[in-house]
């Protein structure tokens, strides 16, 4: 149970440290100021901390057998399912999000503007499956820390991630395309 509580508290950091991110690259694509040391400070943290958070999650998975699995329940367990495959998915796409950029940037010098298209879909399709896997998971991490136990709570506080969810992806969305199309469509 201390490795599930762990977890739960790395998964609640890292969201703290995702906005921060979030917001300093919103504001870098909407003004074209970009800051490598501001990069780094916002990005770094998050990324120990998204790493420190799925090695405990699969930890957790692989070694802590507890509950039932997700076939018996599964109208009641697709928060779960969601979870577990938003999880997944965001390592592969978090290294292409690394490279982005470059890549971008190597395709416009190349005249390579469908690659640039394709970069862009695949950073929208990162962006919603964190977001995703946030708000899936954000009162399960209170309740397993004990600071949530009421259903009507739940409830009400997954309705509210799910809004600023969206409009989290709405404006990074709006901001980073943006952004990527001044810079590599001349």
């Amino acid at each position: 149970m201390k490795l599930k509580k762990l977890n739960a508290a790395l998964g609640l950091l890292s969201i703290l440290f995702m906005a921060l991110h979030i917001g300093y690259s919103v504001f870098a694509y909407l003004t074209m100021y970009y800051n490598p040391l501001l990069k780094t400070l916002f990005s770094v943290p998050f990324i120990v901390l998204v790493c420190l958070h799925a090695v405990c999650g699969m930890a957790t998975l692989f070694m802590q057998k507890d509950g039932s699995g997700t076939q018996l329940y599964s109208k009641l367990n697709t928060g779960l399912i969601l979870q577990r495959v938003s999880a997944a998915l965001i390592f592969p796409l978090l290294i292409l999000h690394l490279y982005t950029f470059s890549l971008m940037q190597a395709s416009a010098e190349n005249g390579n503007r469908l690659f640039i298209i394709l970069l862009i879909i695949a950073e929208l399709v990162f962006f919603a499956v964190v977001i995703t896997h946030i708000a899936v998971s954000f009162s399960k991490g209170f309740i397993t820390l004990g600071l949530l136990s009421s259903a009507k709570k739940k409830k009400i506080i997954d309705t509210v991630v799910y809004v600023i969810g969206a409009v989290c992806f709405l404006i990074s969305a709006f901001a980073v395309v943006r952004g990527q199309i001044m810079m590599f469509f001349h």
